[in-house]
């Protein structure tokens, strides 16, 4: 009896049991069913920003970043919980709608990471007005069919939508009072997941997500949603109320400097060229890993090749650009100042003041100008040029143009030096002083146009000889088709514009008392694989080397990173030989020219963030938009917080964390001087006062 009795209870337990779960069985399938639209929206929300996330970051820390899941999915359940205040009939409406516009943040920042390894902001909503003068560019060189991936999410959502109407689902009649309390239960499930993901965070994370420097860290950790709101945010800020913040920004700005000298310090190249006219090349897409390149035994840049071996050649230079590319390397290059946080200095802050090298020298009696054969308005430069101290800006207006000449966006670089060394020898005469810039065009991405560049194979060219022993002529592809192979073949145009270009002046007697300066505005950004293939090329099997080869060469990351150095030369004709005819292999940055070149020109520049290098030397740094950094020991990224070590020397963490904290302040100090328009003593009192006044 006992026994029966205890089956019995064991029996109706297991019936219990089982009814249990038929019921939550049954309770799943009914959320699923009347929820699939929400339940689509949000899911196919947070896959596509784990997509991007996936195709973007290559790195084991990414890949198992929860943090940033939780965030999207808490962003876009809040959204979705709102659609349930809707009818039925109106919901896919607000979920497509919503659904656009996500998928779109995610297909912009995949396109935007191909080309600037980093994530999009909404202030480069200002740049678009230069699309149209870079359209093949952007389709030949950044649009890939990974940015498409992204628009299986709305596909999906009109999919479950067609289903939805053949099975009457929109013509259901939900109450008021139904539709707010799936409102209600939905934001608080985002409550609690809002909740867990706040208690996770770190210092570390708050810090960097207001600084908002670090974008790779940012969206590794809030999600591409929670970045790109936070953007918002700082973009639309400074220009909303360019008071906020200004003491403690003014308060910074006079810490940073408070020690500086106002007078520079002297060293053995004080004042060597003052007095001498200055040529300077903004060197478009020009890098330093071309120099001394052959192929079939043919230089690729021989003019380039004899600067760096006859002038003072700084072959560990670093271009310091973000979003404005070109124009923040002529920022940098005049004022010592790094690119802003958010937009770019020439077009979002073009009314503030500046201390450029040209202003420095029309002090010193110079006739400054600049020479660019394209639109004066392209990325501001009409207004900024006049704002960094040139006299006269000679544009497209001022050339001839015409198809027969035109190379890719414009005039092309053998022309536009043909027609400039008219336009300098008349300045020649009427000045006894000058300093010119002249802004080359044709090495431009796509690099697409090879049938105007010349003959310039970039294949491997072999003889042979027979058993019979006759010889014969064999080629292997190598670079030829590749992007970076047409790079070449550009880079050895320009360069061979570059060439006639100086013979030209010297022909006019323009190169006797003029001191010749060339730098590189920024990398390529092309290819990885382009490299790799560059560097282990399998000539018998037309494929790279695998990697256990013993002579593969390691081309990873850091290695691409490293290789985004550009050139910066100092040359005149009679320097070939003399003291002044060296390799400088230190660290160098775009910020470092002003205070390098004041102290040879003789002009100063009290709150240029760079250094004289020849002051400096081995203890300098160069700081990255992004936080990252590099000496003469490690190369720093902050968004991994890993290092590549440069040279034997042990790295201590001390080392580390002192110079991450001065990229951070540079970084901050050096917006803060551009938004709020530090160096304007005028406004600076007038806001202080008002200030004060409070």
């Amino acid at each position: 009896m006992k026994i029966l009795k205890n089956s019995w209870k064991k029996l109706k337990r297991d019936i219990s049991e089982r009814i249990r779960i038929i019921k939550r069985d049954h309770l799943v399938r009914e959320y699923f069913k009347n929820n699939i639209l929400f339940l689509t929206f949000v899911i196919t929300g947070v896959l596509n920003s784990t997509i991007l996330r996936f195709l973007c970051m290559h790195s084991v820390e990414n890949y198992l970043s929860w943090k940033a899941v939780l965030a999207d999915t808490v962003v876009v359940s809040m959204i979705g919980a709102f659609g349930y205040l809707l009818k039925p009939k109106d919901r896919f409406a607000y979920y497509f709608g919503f659904c656009l516009f996500l998928t779109g943040i995610c297909m912009v920042n995949s396109v935007y990471y191909t080309f600037y390894t980093s994530f999009a902001s909404v202030s480069m909503l200002s740049l678009t007005q230069y699309i149209g003068d870079v359209g093949d560019a952007v389709v030949e060189n950044v649009l890939q069919l990974k940015d498409l991936i992204y628009v299986i999410a709305p596909l999906i959502l009109i999919g479950i939508h067609l289903k939805l109407k053949k099975k009457n689902y929109y013509k259901r009649v939900e109450l008021k009072s139904e539709r707010r309390k799936r409102t209600f239960k939905s934001l608080s499930v985002t409550g609690a997941l809002l909740v867990i993901f706040l208690v996770t965070l770190s210092s570390l994370d708050v810090s960097r997500f207001f600084k908002q420097w670090n974008k790779e860290y940012i969206v590794m950790r809030f999600g591409i949603y929670v970045y790109q709101a936070n953007d918002l945010v700082a973009s639309v800020q400074p220009k909303v109320n360019s008071m906020f913040g200004y003491d403690k920004a003014s308060r910074e700005f006079n810490d940073y400097f408070a020690n500086v000298s106002e007078k520079p310090e002297a060293n053995q190249y004080t004042n060597i060229f003052e007095g001498k006219n200055v040529i300077v090349i903004h060197a478009e897409s020009m890098m330093t890993n071309v120099i001394g390149l052959r192929f079939n035994d043919q230089e690729v840049t021989p003019t380039l090749n004899r600067l760096s071996q006859d002038g003072m050649y700084f072959s560990n230079f670093y271009s310091q650009v973000s979003v404005g590319t070109s124009s923040d390397s002529e920022l940098t290059y005049n004022t010592s100042l790094m690119p802003t946080k958010s937009g770019t200095a020439f077009v979002s802050y073009s009314n503030r003041e500046y201390i450029g090298i040209p202003t420095l020298l029309n002090e010193k009696g110079y006739y400054t100008f600049s020479m660019h054969a394209n639109n004066a308005d392209f990325w501001n430069r009409r207004a900024m040029h006049k704002n960094l101290g040139y006299q006269r800006f000679y544009s497209k207006v001022d050339y001839k143009v015409d198809k027969e000449n035109m190379i890719g966006l414009g005039l092309s670089d053998k022309e536009f030096f043909k027609q400039s060394v008219d336009k300098i020898e008349k300045i020649n005469q009427k000045h006894d002083k000058w300093y010119g810039l002249l802004i080359m065009l044709t090495n431009h991405t796509p690099f697409s146009e090879v049938d105007k560049y010349g003959e310039f194979p970039v294949d491997i060219k072999e003889t042979i000889t027979n058993e019979d022993g006759t010889t014969e002529e064999v080629s292997y592809p190598y670079m030829e088709g590749t992007k970076l192979g047409n790079y070449f073949k550009s880079i050895h145009y320009a360069d061979s514009a570059l060439g006639e270009f100086i013979d030209g002046l010297d022909e006019r007697g323009l190169l006797d008392n003029t001191v010749f300066v060339l730098y590189g505005d920024h990398d390529a950004r092309l290819p990885k694989k382009d490299y790799n293939r560059l560097y282990n090329y399998n000539k018998e099997t037309d494929s790279v080397l695998e990697e256990e080869d013993p002579n593969y060469r390691v081309f990873d990351s850091y290695q691409y990173e490293l290789g985004r150095k550009v050139p910066f030369i100092i040359w005149t004709k009679n320097m070939k030989d003399t003291s002044l005819n060296f390799e400088n292999s230190n660290v160098m940055g775009m910020y470092d020219v002003v205070p390098t070149l004041g102290n040879m020109f003789g002009f100063y520049n009290k709150y240029a963030l760079g250094h004289d290098i020849y002051n400096i030397r081995e203890k300098n740094i160069v700081v990255f938009p992004n936080g990252n950094w590099v000496n003469n020991n490690l190369y720093y990224n902050s968004q991994k917080a890993a290092y590549l070590p440069l040279t034997e020397t042990p790295i201590s963490e001390e080392e580390i964390a002192e110079n991450t904290e001065y990229t951070n302040k540079l970084l901050d100090v050096s917006n803060n001087i551009i938004v709020f328009d530090l160096l304007n003593e005028d406004k600076n009192k007038e806001l202080k006062e008002v200030s004060d006044n409070k």
